[in-house]
């Protein structure tokens, strides 16, 4: 899942290239397609629960959230 990071940076650096328009557009969608093929990819690979945690870190709601702490019996008054 990491290395859809390439790809996902190629996706900004490709304009900056001297190509003709064409391929730059062609070439950014491919980049952007291959990402999101990487990324779903290597969350099959590693597992429903790693990949679900993983993408609930990435979530920027969850960014500021205190972690929940489970409780003792002896917790409960």
């Amino acid at each position: 899942m990491i290395f859809s990071g390439v790809f996902f940076a190629a996706t900004f650096i490709i304009p900056l290239f001297d190509l003709p328009a064409k391929t730059k557009v062609i070439a950014s969608t491919t980049s952007l397609v291959l990402m999101e093929v990487v990324f779903w990819s290597g969350g099959l690979l590693v597992g429903k629960e790693l990949f679900t945690k993983y993408k609930n870190q990435m979530n920027p709601k969850n960014w500021f959230k205190k972690p929940e702490t489970k409780m003792d019996k002896s917790d409960v008054a």
